[in-house]
């Protein structure tokens, strides 16, 4: 039996292989759950609760819920830029170069 990894990023690419459409699911949903834990870490760091965010940036409590779950695909730049005002935050948004790709 051969060396065992426990990094993932190493066990992600012996899986998805040269699977491009793979990765880059992969990368959507590893964006998504950043942007979820990101929003809720923040939140709860200024200790507020989702209806009193929500409450601060002029909406209901069930979208901070969706906006604070992995699966939720629908972040906009202008709602985070609301929630970053709200916490007293600055949003950044930078781009990376890609790793793996061919492009």
């Amino acid at each position: 039996m051969g060396k065992k990894t426990r990094d993932a990023t190493r066990i992600l690419d012996k899986l998805t292989g040269k699977d491009t459409e793979l990765r880059k699911m992969i990368a959507e949903e590893a964006l998504n759950v950043r942007v979820a834990r990101m929003i809720y870490e923040a939140r709860t760091h200024a200790g507020l609760t989702q209806a009193r965010l929500a409450e601060l940036i002029g909406t209901k409590q069930p979208v901070i819920a969706r906006l604070e779950d992995a699966d939720y695909e629908g972040h906009s730049l202008s709602m985070l830029q609301r929630i970053a005002e709200a916490l007293g935050q600055r949003l950044e948004v930078n781009f990376v170069p890609a790793t793996g790709t061919d492009g």
